[in-house]
């Protein structure tokens, strides 16, 4: 793939529906900068309102900002993530005909956006869902546990007393606990890669979740299946694992088609209607849950597991003045992926929020501005100015 090398100041526009605000995605501060790109973002986000994370047209929405972006950028890639199922499945219960027609909606819209774009697209389904079976609490340990909203399977244990180790290996939802030498060697880590690693990842039994410091103070009725294969599609070829995505996107670059990465969430194989294969989304007994991790390996190509690993501390470092703030517990822009890396042009548009813009590196974001389902507005980010 050819690859560009340029230094430019990423920008962020903050769509509000009444006003829009625009500032320097890495520092945070007010920009006045003016371009062609940037009213055509404004213009694409003050058209696109984001209906919410349980709004019934949240997927409809990728689609037509998608389509909009096309139209007026026209990239030769696009990276997209439909995240409305997984909403809607993990925060209020469903019976198995509900989920059928949730489904079959969202293969609908997706066959749409391929349809009215042309572009070949290659599709992944992130991992199913589960219910909920059980919870193991860690907030009254003498250490620290940690986990996120996005995380159900992994927490991280921070300074634990022995009386805290002897408790979590008697606790029978605890499938087993790691050391950080055992993590770390599980994906053929340096030294260096384990500045962020926990002392122990706590591993829960399928259906259970932690409740730590981190964690979204709703409670899920599903949660991500920790599940060794997801399901995979695509007319350029196959994928054994997820670091094979990223060539398969490749090949059908260099072959001159516009190409369409698609990611599902909360889509197992039992829920996919193409005629998919099995893509490897494990390592031993780690399967990657649909985080930041699994993108990035699935859009560079390659095990990025120690940039924000599950259970860090992720308000390690925080201040008033932090760089990226709208970014998430992202602190730098992950090199790498394949929009950075493209010389041609490309897109980003997800309703998962805070990654799209991150771990796609597509010349243009847009991504719903929401946090824990609170609806903020959208987010648009202007990563390149110079394939016009």
């Amino acid at each position: 793939m050819n690859q560009t090398e340029h230094k430019q100041t990423s920008l962020a526009i903050v769509d509000a529906r009444d006003w829009q605000n625009q500032f320097d995605l890495r520092t945070g501060d007010k920009s006045e900068v003016r371009s062609p790109l940037v009213e055509l973002m404004k213009e694409v986000l003050g058209k696109h309102h984001y209906p919410g994370d349980s709004g019934p047209d949240c997927n409809r929405w990728v689609t037509d900002t998608a389509l909009d972006l096309i139209a007026g950028y026209q990239p030769q890639f696009a990276f997209l993530t439909y995240a409305g199922q997984y909403f809607a499945s993990r925060m209020g219960p469903m019976n198995v005909p509900e989920r059928q027609v949730m489904m079959t909606e969202l293969f609908l819209e997706v066959e749409r956006f391929i349809g009215e774009s042309g572009f070949t697209p290659v599709i992944v389904g992130r991992g199913g869902v589960t219910p909920l079976e059980g919870v193991i609490d860690l907030s009254d340990l003498d250490g620290i546990g940690i986990s996120t909203h996005w995380s159900a399977r992994y927490a991280g244990l921070h300074e634990p007393s022995e009386a805290d180790l002897k408790r979590l290996e008697a606790d029978p939802n605890v499938e087993r606990i790691v050391t950080r030498k055992e993590f770390l060697d599980l994906f053929v880590g340096a030294s260096q890669d384990s500045l962020l690693l926990p002392e122990y990842l706590l591993v829960a039994n399928r259906g259970y979740a932690f409740k730590a410091l981190g964690c979204t103070a709703r409670k899920p009725v599903m949660i991500p299946d920790a599940t060794p294969h997801i399901p995979f599609f695509s007319s350029l070829g196959s994928a054994d694992e997820i670091t094979s995505i990223r060539s398969v996107v490749d090949r059908g670059l260099q072959l001159g088609r516009r190409v369409a990465l698609i990611m599902l969430e909360g889509v197992g194989a039992d829920d996919f209607h193409w005629p998919g294969t099995p893509c490897g989304n494990s390592r031993e007994w780690f399967c990657f849950e649909p985080g930041d991790a699994q993108l990035l390996a699935i859009t560079t190509g390659q095990h990025r597991i120690f940039e924000y690993p599950p259970g860090h501390l992720f308000y390690a470092g925080d201040s008033e003045k932090r760089d990226y703030p709208l970014s998430g517990y992202f602190k730098e822009i992950p090199a790498g992926t394949i929009g950075a890396e493209f010389s041609g042009r490309s897109i980003a548009v997800g309703n998962k929020s805070m990654s799209t813009h991150m771990v796609s590196g597509a010349d243009l974001c847009v991504e719903c501005f929401a946090r824990n389902h609170y609806n903020q507005g959208t987010l648009g980010v202007i990563h390149r100015q110079d394939k016009v």
